[in-house]
């Protein structure tokens, strides 16, 4: 509770840059009035997973963006990807950014029952 609380007031600080009293005694009710958000804890090698995901995803959307400066991709299809079982709203906010974050797909829509819609791009049509 202490460490969410000094948290919440160093944010309030770097926001409002006034240190007085009037404005200290604002920012501690403030903090506290805030609602704590409580969600179910991930397992380390879940984090782990997501971690090295992200690593892998940087120099991915670098190679991914000089591809489609030096060859456009014309062909665009919407897919449906399954979600990772039991995953917590942090793990799948996660999921979504690593697909979002690479320039040839975006998640669409995040469907409850277990999937993503993800647009994504390709050099030429495959159906051909």
């Amino acid at each position: 509770m202490i460490g969410h609380l000094i948290f919440r007031l160093s944010i309030w600080f770097l926001l409002t840059s006034d240190f007085s009293l009037t404005n200290t005694i604002i920012g501690i009710v403030i903090a506290l009035a805030l609602p704590r958000g409580y969600t179910a804890p991930e397992k380390l090698k879940e984090w782990l997973k997501v971690s090295w995901q992200i690593i892998v995803a940087i120099p991915v959307a670098f190679i991914e963006a000089f591809e489609i400066i030096l060859r456009p991709h014309q062909h665009e299809e919407i897919i449906m990807e399954k979600v990772k079982h039991q995953r917590s709203p942090l793990l799948v906010f996660i999921d979504i950014f690593l697909i979002t974050f690479t320039p040839k797909t975006i998640v669409v829509k995040h469907h409850e029952e277990g999937w993503y819609a993800v647009h994504k791009i390709t050099p030429k049509s495959k159906s051909l």
